[in-house]
Formats: C-alpha cells, sequence, structure tokens
C-alpha cells in the first residue's frame, strides 16, 4: 500500500547550505551579542560577516534585516538553540548541543558527531519552521534507517527523497515497510515515468526538489556527514509566478543524484538508532497540558550520554552535566520507580550553590530534602513530585508540619508538570512551584559556562516575593537573562 501524498509537506530550511557561514554566525551571536542584538547590533552582525566574505546584501543601502534574521532562524532549524522573550526583548538561548558545538568548533571530527546528534534531535513538528503539526516523527533519524537499511543497498536516490520522504507524517514499523516498498517500487522507473510524477504536481515537487538538492544534502555534504553524488537531470521544475510578473518562472533541477553516509560516521549513526529510534514519539507542541517553552525547551535540551562518550567528553564537566538531565528525566517518574533518584538529584541539585547545604531526609513524617540557606541563616524545605502523569494536587497541611519541624521558612515543591488546579493549593501559602525542566535548565547552564559561585540570593529573592505561586517563568528569565545573547 503506497504511502498517501499529502500537500502538507516537511519544510526544510532553505536560507543557506554554507556551513562556514552557520558556524559564523553562531560564534557571532555567542561571543559578540551576548547583551544586544538590536537592529543595531544586528546591523554590525551584517558588517562583521560582510568582512568575512559571508554576507552580501542586494539593497545595500537599505541594509534589509531579513538575511540576518534568516540567519538566526537557521540556528533553530539546525538545533543549535531557541529563542525566548525576557523582559519583552527576545534572546536566544544555546541548547546543550548548541553549546558542546562552539565548544568544539575548531575539531572537524568531533563537530560532525554533534551535528549528527543535533539531526537526531530534530522533530516535525519542528518548533522553529512551519511543518504542519499533522507531522509527528523525526526526520533525520527515518533518512539514516534508510540509509542503513541493506534493501537499499545504502543509498537515497534524490527523486526517493522528493517524491515520498516529506509528505511520511509518522514513522512506525508498518509505516517504515511501507516507505521502503515504495522507494523500491519506483527505483527502477524511467526518466520519463520519474518526470511524470513530478510534473504532476508541480508547484509542490519544485519545493522538495529545491530543498533537498539545493541546499540541505549540501550542507550535510559539506559538515561531512553524507557523500553526495551527482546523477543525471531527470527534468526542470518550475515555481509559479504571480499573475502580475513579468519575471519569467525559477526553474530547479530534479536529478537521479544520490548520497550516502560517509563511512566514517556509519558506525556512530548505527549506535545512536539502537538508541534514538526512528519509531520514537516527538514532543508534542501542543500539548494542551504544558506551556509551550516547557515542549520546547524538551526539544532543544536532547543531549546523549552517547555522544559524549564517543567525542571523549568524560570528564568532571561531562558528569556534573548528566545532573540536569537525570533532574528532568526521574522527575517523570518512569515505571514509578525513580521517586527516591529524583531525591537524590535534587540533593545533589541544591548543594550546587555555594552558600546552601541540603540534606535528603525523606519519609512520610519528613521533608524530601533538609537545606539550610547559610548567608541568612534561615531553612527551607525542598519537596520532589516525581510523576508519570501530571500531578493532582498538593498537601499544604502536610508541608507546613514537615516545614515547622525543620523550622523552615518556606517549600519549594520540584514536578515535571501538574494540573492547573494544583495551584489553587499553595495560594496564599510559604510554598511555590518550580518545574523540573527549569530547575535542571538554570543548573546547566551555569555547569556549562563553569560558574562555580552559584549564588542562592537570586533564588531566594524570587521565592519570598512570590510565594504561593509557580514561580517557573521567573526562574527560566534568571537563566535567560545571564546566557542568553538578544535576538
Amino acid at each position: 500500500m503506497p504511502i498517501t501524498v499529502s500537500r502538507d509537506k516537511w519544510i526544510l530550511y532553505k536560507h543557506t547550505c554554507s556551513y562556514d557561514m552557520i558556524k559564523a554566525v553562531a560564534l557571532d551571536v555567542k561571543n559578540s551579542c551576548k547583551t544586544d542584538v538590536s537592529d543595531l547590533e544586528r546591523h554590525r552582525m551584517q558588517e562583521r560577516l560582510a568582512a568575512l566574505d559571508l554576507y552580501r546584501t542586494r539593497n545595500p543601502q537599505e541594509r534589509p534585516l531579513d538575511s540576518i534574521n534568516h540567519r538566526i532562524n537557521t540556528l533553530e532549524f539546525w538545533m543549535f538553540g531557541y529563542e525566548d522573550k525576557s523582559g519583552g526583548e527576545k534572546k536566544f538561548i544555546f541548547s546543550p548541543l548548541g553549546n558542546l558545538f562552539l565548544k568544539y568548533i575548531s575539531d572537524d571530527q568531533k563537530l560532525r558527531k554533534i551535528f549528527i546528534a543535533m539531526l537526531f534531535a530534530m522533530q516535525f513538528q519542528h518548533p522553529a519552521n512551519g511543518t504542519s503539526r499533522e507531522f509527528q516523527l523525526y526526520p533525520f533519524r527515518l533518512i539514516f534507517q534508510l540509509l542503513t537499511d541493506e534493501r537499499l543497498n545504502g543509498r537515497l536516490y534524490n527523486y526517493e527523497e522528493e517524491l515520498i520522504l516529506p509528505f511520511v507524517k509518522e514513522v512506525t514499523p508498518e509505516t517504515y515497510e511501507q516507505i521502503v516498498s515504495e522507494i523500491l517500487s519506483i527505483r527502477d522507473l524511467s526518466n520519463a515515468e520519474l518526470a511524470n510524477k513530478f510534473k504532476s504536481d508541480e508547484h509542490t515537487y519544485v519545493n522538495t526538489v529545491y530543498e533537498w538538492e539545493y541546499y540541505t544534502q549540501s550542507l550535510l555534504n559539506q559538515v561531512g556527514i553524507i557523500n553526495k553524488v551527482e546523477g543525471e537531470v531527470i527534468c526542470k521544475l518550475y515555481h509559479p509566478t504571480k499573475s502580475n510578473s513579468k519575471s519569467l518562472p525559477t526553474g530547479r533541477k530534479a536529478s537521479r543524484g544520490y548520497v550516502t553516509i560517509c563511512s566514517d560516521g556509519i558506525p556512530f549513526i548505527k549506535k545512536m538508532l539502537a538508541e534514538y529510534s526512528c519509531f520514537a514519539k516527538p514532543v508534542r507542541l501542543q500539548d494542551p497540558e504544558r506551556l509551550s517553552i516547557d515542549c520546547i525547551k524538551e526539544v532543544y535540551n536532547f543531549y546523549p550520554q552517547l555522544l559524549l562518550q564517543e567525542i571523549g567528553e568524560s570528564d568532571d564537566l561531562s558528569k556534573l552535566l548528566e545532573l540536569p538531565k537525570l533532574i528532568e528525566k526521574y522527575s517523570n517518574n518512569p515505571e514509578n520507580e525513580t521517586a527516591y533518584l529524583f531525591e537524590d538529584v535534587l540533593t545533589e541539585g541544591f548543594n550546587m550553590f555555594y552558600n546552601v547545604e541540603a540534606i535528603k531526609r525523606g519519609g512520610a513524617a519528613h521533608t524530601d530534602i533538609e537545606c539550610l540557606y547559610i548567608t541568612k541563616k534561615k531553612k527551607f524545605a525542598v519537596e520532589s513530585k516525581s510523576t508519570a502523569n501530571k500531578l493532582l494536587g498538593i498537601n499544604a497541611g502536610r508541608l507546613r508540619e514537615q516545614r515547622e519541624e525543620i523550622g523552615g521558612e518556606y517549600t519549594i515543591v520540584i514536578t515535571s508538570r501538574y494540573v492547573p488546579a494544583t495551584k489553587r493549593d499553595i495560594k496564599d501559602s510559604p510554598i511555590v512551584i518550580i518545574l523540573a525542566n527549569t530547575f535542571a535548565e538554570y543548573l546547566y547552564n551555569h555547569i556549562f559556562h563553569d560558574v562555580r559561585n552559584l549564588d542562592y540570593a537570586d533564588f531566594d529573592d524570587i521565592i519570598v516575593n512570590n510565594l504561593g505561586k509557580d514561580i517557573s517563568s521567573l526562574v527560566s528569565d534568571l537563566t535567560l537573562e545571564r546566557f542568553a545573547a538578544n535576538s
């Protein structure tokens, strides 16, 4: 049974296929735009890229910013990081993989593996492009799975990608077999037969050709992930023109070229596929039970231990970087087996503050973690609420008793997600909620940037001024303020 073709399709980013440009923009955003990417700073970015012969504009007198905006959007698409707002300004915060990429910017071999990990992180629906929400899959995991499928001889022809893959909405073992079957069924078609398929919906297929042959495969070839083999032209396709346009339509050549995985990347890609399946379900960006930004953070926080081992990033830093990942992982309490582990990693997390001493207590009559804020000589309690589903409620009375036992001033409840009514349980009480991924992101950025004097003062100020509330957005703003670049 062939895959049904829909006019909705994957959208692959097509504003640059220059690997050098992507690296230059990432470095510029990280190093030159730490505090300001206002319009003025964006014009300065244009000038810096122009000096490197990486930027030209068709209208130098007008100095339009569209091109620079596309450059920053390119970083988002390839999973270098994401944009968020703080204080009314858009800021760019690098993902763990984006930071790791910049750390090894001069090591091409490690960069290839980091970029492969970025491709494994990329999902459709994507937070930073317009692919329809109907698409729920990991596109490059699918591509890599096909390229390692012996039935396809380790290659994927351009027309197979352009006619079939952009219309796949989900990948299950059943649909995967359908995809392989359809690829094999068109592999022996003549140029004339393939041209008829392309021409049957020229205005759709011209875009799949343009995005794949002119941009995506060219970029991945430059990175050193795939080999790009040229082939004869099948036909030429044309973009639609506006009714009042006097210009000739722009044409794109669909070819019989194909791609293979570069031989030195095959072992790592196979290991990644074994651990991160193409059949996995991506994060739902329109999850009605979660804030959009929390979904986006989860997508961009992909940071596989397998990659760290592969590139030799197994020093003390990488072990510390596991801590935020474990906080997120254990907060979800998969199989109801990680509640105590969640308490352990949160204890480690609060001990990251140089002026907090945290001790795990636990038990029905005690708070999970007893903390002393050394600077102000005051205690507070931390309650870990790991849950495979959503936290249904908070027993404020019990938390009060546990607080009184240690002489604590307030309680911090850390959980992965909760039903909205939970906030009513803590109203007008000395209790605050922090989402686990927000706390993990805060710790991660301090660890990665080697901020050793992690002061609890900012946390305490936020808490005492917002008792009875969810303070996740305020903690997130604090992270953005310190580690994000304005965009």
